[in-house]
């Protein structure tokens, strides 16, 4: 259990993505620490599900529908999320995913793979599949923090972008997801400088290999199982594990809590078991 940062206590907090797993975590501990979270979710009943966990256990929360590219739907959460607890202190840029038509079945490209009509190549992806991942994890980043950072001027403010250990070093089959997350730490970077002189923070979280919905069948058979795409991770996560949404939370609140990394921005931090620290030898 995190300590109680009393600073953070009726501050406001938005997630984007906060219906899901790990964003659903992040929202419920920030709600802990005392703060007022609005859950925006693409899937209504998936932010109020959280909302009402936030809710049993004392805490503020509002659930919010909101497309996060849709300039107009986030304005309109934004309005709402104003007129109900006040300007935003903390934006969590969470909303993500992937596609099958961003992807490819095969890690590498073989000659028989152009053959086949049962693996998805290179060749294979649509231009609408790849844009619809970029989009939903760089343009679903960017909307938002234009859109709710604009009252943070002169208010001070605090942004965390979502990124991922496959920014730096992208993994194989899922390249639109991959070129999207490098784009989001780099906009991190921009984001930090340009807002610097307006006093808000903007940094990101990298995380490793996670199981949530949308990456539970990729990684793990029906059985529970791993599957040899998951066995490759153990292989090369020194810690031996996938990670579990409290391992967030920790580094979640340190960048959020003004005291303790005040003088943090512009960074991506990885919580990732040791994924990128390991060669492989």
């Amino acid at each position: 259990m995190i300590t109680i940062h009393e600073n953070l206590k009726d501050k406001v907090a938005v997630v984007t993505g906060g219906g899901g797993i790990l964003c659903g975590s992040m929202a419920k501990e920030l709600a802990r620490q005392g703060m007022k979270v609005a859950v925006l979710d693409l899937r209504l009943e998936a932010a109020e599900l959280v909302v009402a966990d936030i809710k049993k256990v004392g805490g503020v929360g509002l659930a919010v529908a909101c497309n996060v590219l849709d300039v107009e739907s986030v304005k309109a959460a934004e309005l709402k999320v104003f007129k109900t607890f006040g300007v935003c202190d903390l934006l969590v840029n969470g909303a993500g995913g992937n596609h099958p038509q961003g992807t490819t079945s095969n890690e590498t490209l073989k000659p028989e793979d152009l053959t086949s009509e049962q693996l998805n190549t290179f060749f294979d992806m649509t231009i609408e599949g790849f844009c619809f991942v970029f989009n939903l994890n760089f343009i679903g980043t960017f909307i938002p923090t234009q859109v709710f950072s604009k009252r943070m001027v002169g208010n001070s403010g605090n942004i965390i972008n979502i990124s991922s250990m496959s920014a730096p070093c992208p993994m194989t089959k899922v390249p639109a997801y991959s070129a999207a997350k490098a784009a989001v730490s780099n906009f991190t970077q921009w984001l930090a400088v340009h807002m610097a002189d307006v006093n808000i923070r903007v940094n990101a979280i990298a995380p490793g290999f996670f199981l949530t919905d949308q990456n539970r069948k990729l990684l793990t058979n029906e059985d529970g199982s791993l599957t040899p795409r998951s066995e490759k991770i153990m292989e090369h996560t020194p810690m031996r594990r996938f990670g579990k949404p409290e391992d967030l939370l920790g580094t979640l609140i340190w960048l959020v809590d003004e005291t303790a990394s005040g003088f943090v921005t512009g960074v991506t931090i990885p919580v990732d078991g040791g994924f990128m620290a390991y060669s492989g030898v």
